[in-house]
């Protein structure tokens, strides 16, 4: 690791209200103002390129059963100044180094009636803001209860959102778009069914939230570092404009327990002029903590394939038996009960998929539904409902560990846990260590359904411990963790790279739920990706699910085409191509790309970006010369223009192009794709058609000049 390490300090003391106190970005373009109000409340601004971003903005905290809250009679007792600039290598990531560099100011307070400390520290980056709140340990601040957070977020117009409902419980909703002042009215028609959700309020919204101005100013507010603490969301008071935090309540309404020495998550505000900043930047990435594992050389990217998308569809079941109406673990007798042959994770089947991972490359296979009790797992407030290690008599464990091994392909392990958080912690240390036993290196966890205990929300803070713990534990059993349905990430993978995947959005599964909107995929790297990697599952290549299933007419919204480009657009070292082997077996032409595609990156390159109607991307794989590319479109067809100037200077390379046909669409042609070969070099450009959820994926080699023979030059 390369690191640069420059603070310079200035400590001042003031006697009385402070005036205005300003920080800049290391290039000037992003400048914060902290100042007291009369009444000693804390507040803040935000300017970029000399034009406000967010209005003068209260900050503070309200405490449960205490007379005084951390809101106002404060004053300045001290400033400190400091800026820091550092290069790290992530274990996995978009690019190979991140540079970490900002300019930091700490304001401490003083409350005057309780002689209570608090210390603001804001840290500006050339893209944007982050602060949060510390307590240092002094005599009148020991044991708190945050009742309500009150930072705000004051914005400068009626700008355009790309947002999803606030949920105590869920983030997987499609996102709208409309102007801040229609939240309310969109509001009703946004929330639909989940398993397990909870609004809270008809102007909330989650983070991370995109906007734009009418001046063209794109504004992301997210939070980072979510560690101990509840999930934030944001309540709009749309009359003034003015996002407040909300944050996720426990069952008795409790939003935080806090301990001094302490602090909150960081509050983030991503600001730019340039739609392509808001992809490239690693804010909040940098708002974490180093790397807390030694030795990370068994955190590996993985490609895998999955006993899956068959029971999503409805094609095959996660149960083994419809013997029983209900089960209890150790008592009901599963090799006596009649199979139900629709189970999808049987010996036979696994091998299926296993061979056909071997024979493409891939690095590992999942499996859902091998452990007893998915007869009842789901909406019966069960706690003992999985012990994560007992197969169901169709499964053969060892057999299927053994043939694995001879194929060298690896077993990726599913945990669902039903939302039975007490059971799952009960299980922890001896699931991990049968993963270990038997070869499984890596765990799918699932928290679907309304949490046990009873009245938790998946955000509290009490949650977000859980989720934090599972992580640590996996760490200290070498096990990557690709966690479902838990808290969305905020960066906190850069500490804990063993957190190789989130879904925590509306990933594709959806698409076989009724579908989602054909530019989805076009807003969460804006949104959900800037906090971490998304298990999204691409790589669907049958959109008609009646053909999977005659009994379910959903349709998946999208493009072959638009299937490979997002292995490139949405980023994640975990990479499933999640369709049936059957459905890949018709395409093998297209299918080539997603064998071909990287997983890990020595180099990004944002070409084309604009939220909600497309995105083009260019990587670079780590440890090779290889590019790949990625164009995902909205419902606006579009010639995509793009110039291959990333290419090393000189270096001849052939491009192999998956395109929409001509004649593309999501609806009525998604399957009508083209391939071809062209040579390119750094002086190269493209003009490419995108169709209505359509996009494309490019692959491209260095070539020797014999190799180009025959080929266009592009």
């Amino acid at each position: 690791m390369k690191q640069l390490l420059i603070i310079s300090c200035l400590w001042l003391s003031f006697t009385a209200v402070a005036v205005a106190q300003k920080v800049s970005s290391p290039n000037g373009e992003v400048q914060m103002q902290f100042v007291l109000l009369e009444d000693g409340t804390p507040a803040y601004s935000l300017f970029y390129k000399g034009e406000p971003v967010i209005e003068t903005s209260k900050l503070g905290l309200i405490l449960k059963n205490d007379e005084h809250n951390l809101i106002n009679n404060f004053e300045v007792i001290e400033r400190e100044e400091s800026d820091f600039e550092e290069t790290w290598e992530p274990v996995w990531g978009e690019e190979s180094e991140i540079l970490n560099k900002y300019n930091e100011l700490a304001i401490v307070l003083n409350q005057k009636p309780t002689d209570r400390q608090m210390i603001i520290r804001f840290r500006v980056f050339n893209d944007g803001l982050g602060f949060r709140y510390e307590f240092p340990q002094q005599q009148n601040l020991g044991h708190f209860i945050i009742e309500d957070e009150k930072t705000q977020f004051a914005m400068t117009g009626d700008h355009t959102a790309f947002w999803i409902p606030g949920d105590y419980d869920t983030q997987e909703y499609d996102y709208i778009e409309s102007k801040l002042s229609e939240i309310r009215g969109e509001m009703e028609g946004s929330i639909t069914d989940n398993l397990s959700q909870t609004s809270f309020s008809d102007t909330g919204v989650q983070t991370s939230l995109l906007m734009k101005t009418d001046e063209g100013l794109y504004i992301n507010l997210h939070e980072a570092a979510l560690l101990d603490y509840s999930a934030m969301h944001l309540e709009l008071d749309d009359e003034n404009m003015i996002f407040e935090s909300w944050l996720t309540p426990d069952v008795t309404g409790n939003k935080a327990y806090m301990i001094a020495p302490g602090k909150t998550p960081w509050r983030t505000i991503i600001v730019s002029d340039d739609a392509r900043d808001i992809l490239a930047s690693r804010m909040t990435y940098n708002l974490n903590d180093p790397v807390a594992i030694d030795d990370t050389s068994w955190i590996k990217p993985m490609k895998y394939v999955g006993v899956w998308w068959e029971m999503i569809t409805g094609k095959s079941s996660w149960h083994y038996t419809n013997d029983f109406a209900a089960v209890k673990l150790g008592e009901t007798d599963f090799e006596n009960a009649t199979p139900n042959e629709t189970h999808g994770a049987t010996t036979e089947n696994v091998k299926r998929y296993i061979d056909f991972a071997a024979e493409h490359g891939f690095d590992g296979v999942l499996v859902e539904g091998w452990n007893i009790g998915w007869e009842d797992w789901f909406g019966n407030s069960k706690d003992y409902v999985f012990d994560f290690m007992t197969p169901y008599p169709d499964f053969d464990l060892e057999e299927i560990r053994d043939y694995a091994k001879s194929k060298g392909v690896e077993m990726v392990m599913h945990h669902e846990t039903s939302s039975s958080v007490r059971n799952y912690e009960r299980h922890l240390d001896s699931a991990y260590q049968f993963m270990k036993d038997h070869g499984y290196n890596a765990v799918k966890s699932g928290y679907v359904g309304d949490i046990l205990p009873r009245g938790e929300n998946h955000y509290s803070q009490w949650l977000v411990d859980h989720y934090q713990y599972a992580i640590e534990k996996a760490a200290d059993y070498e096990i990557m963790v690709n966690a479902h349905e838990a808290v969305r990430p905020t960066g906190v993978a850069r500490t804990w790279p063993n957190l190789i995947a989130n879904e925590s959005a509306r990933g594709t599964e959806y698409q076989a739920f009724g579908g989602s909107k054909p530019n989805h995929v076009t807003v969460l790297p804006f949104t959900r990706l800037l906090g971490g990697p998304m298990d999204y599952t691409p790589g669907i290549f049958e959109m008609d699910i009646s053909k999977v299933n005659p009994e379910n007419d959903s349709w998946v919204n999208s493009t072959i085409a638009n299937q490979l480009a997002l292995y490139v657009t949405m980023y994640s070292p975990l990479q499933m191509a999640a369709d049936l082997p059957e459905n890949y077996e018709r395409f093998m032409d297209a299918f080539q790309f997603i064998k071909d595609v990287g997983m890990d990156w020595e180099e990004s390159v944002y070409l084309e970006a604009e939220p909600g109607d497309y995105i083009t991307i260019a990587r670079k794989e780590k440890g090779t010369e290889k590019w790949f590319v990625g164009n995902v479109n909205g419902e606006t067809p579009r010639t995509s223009k793009i110039s291959f100037d990333f290419l090393e200077p000189g270096q001849k390379y052939i491009a192999t192009i998956y395109s929409d046909a001509k004649d593309a669409h999501y609806k009525k042609n998604p399957q009508a794709y083209n391939i071809r070969k062209v040579v390119v070099t750094s002086k190269s450009d493209l003009k490419q058609w995108s169709a209505p959820g359509g996009g494309y994926a490019i692959s491209i080699v260095p070539a020797e000049k014999k190799e180009t023979k025959g080929l266009k030059k592009l």
